[in-house]
């Protein structure tokens, strides 16, 4: 399916023709998937979806505009499975990054809960079945965390087998338990690993807050906006960790981290994090210090990236100099010149 119009963050509500499900017993999940050049890894992102002990889902396939085989991957899961898997382009079959992708997604979605999934990661089979238990048991709970693998393993080599770990979510952050605002954002903001990707969240929620922020195309977009739902509602962290996080070099983290990108992404997030709190008259004393203080670092980190790479870009021009030097100026110019 083809979207052609162009939405705002807060238009998030279930598009005319998506009629909303009955609540029932089983409450519909809707898992928004999105992808660009995935197709080395979609089909086992998807597979790992049917897997699921818990059956009531629909799966929605959003993609980012690939020029690789995913497109059609993804076509013929839906074309497969009419009922409940459904296919999602941009306008022209553009690259619109992370959040608009996702927010596309989630406009189509007809579930009283929204998973979400990358498409180079997987879920294993009792995921849907635990959080969604949660979610009904706790109902002032507006989403339920869990913790996240590291997946090196998958590349079945020697060196990479025993590197897989479950990274535990900070001392201060207890699991199995309901976490009231901020504290989860503070946490994140110290740079623990309390991202909403393993998630699973009321639709209410994802609506209250506005879904993802555009502005963000695919860097830190999962923290602003995890940022705007731990500041909006209680969360349950669970201790269960059902979500492998595939590591290899050209996922968009990893490219961001070779590259000064990561950096200024985080000083970018950051600042708008400090005026959209400003904006939601938000006031908690540790949260401003830490934002505070996370600001205080991140700036001068860019500067100390900015001066460093003046130094380097100097290098080159500084030889170009001296060779043109060597080839113009009189030679007891250049003598002098050495000393």
């Amino acid at each position: 399916m083809n979207d052609s119009a162009s939405h705002s963050i807060t238009s998030l509500k279930p598009e005319p023709h998506s009629a909303a499900p009955t609540v029932s017993a089983q409450p519909l999940v809707s898992v928004v998937l999105i992808f660009f050049n995935a197709d080395k890894f979609l089909a086992e992102a998807v597979e790992s979806v049917f897997a699921q002990s818990y059956q009531h889902w629909e799966l929605l396939l959003v993609d980012d505009g690939s020029t690789d085989a995913s497109s059609q991957i993804a076509r013929r899961y839906a074309e497969h499975h009419r009922e409940r898997v459904h296919y999602f382009e941009h306008a022209g079959h553009l690259n619109r990054g992370m959040s608009t992708s996702r927010n596309l997604g989630i406009r189509h979605a007809r579930g009283q809960y929204i998973a979400l999934l990358d498409a180079d990661d997987i879920w294993l089979p009792k995921k849907l079945e635990h959080q969604v238990s949660i979610l009904k048991t706790y109902p002032d709970a507006g989403m339920v965390l869990g913790p996240i693998q590291w997946w090196y393993s998958w590349t079945d080599k020697p060196e990479d087998r025993g590197r897989d770990f479950v990274d535990p979510f900070p001392a201060e952050v207890r699991s199995d338990s309901l976490v009231q605002p901020p504290k989860l954002l503070i946490a994140l903001l110290k740079k623990a690993t309390v991202s909403a990707t393993s998630s699973l969240l009321r639709r209410n929620l994802v609506e209250r807050v506005g879904g993802y922020e555009e502005n963000f195309r695919g860097l830190f977009e999962d923290q602003a906006f995890a940022a705007k739902v731990y500041i909006s509602a209680p969360v349950f962290v669970s201790g269960s960790c059902y979500y492998k996080w595939r590591k290899h070099p050209d996922s968009c983290c990893a490219v961001a981290v070779k590259s000064a990108q990561y950096e200024r992404g985080r000083l970018e997030f950051l600042g708008w994090l400090d005026c959209y709190l400003s904006e939601q008259k938000i006031n908690h004393g540790e949260l401003a210090d830490v934002l505070d203080n996370e600001l205080r670092e991140a700036r001068q980190r860019e500067l100390c990236t900015d001066s460093r790479n003046v130094r380097e870009s100097a290098h080159p021009i500084k030889s170009q100099v001296k060779r043109l030097a060597r080839r113009l100026l009189p030679v007891a110019v250049r003598n002098r010149l050495r000393h």
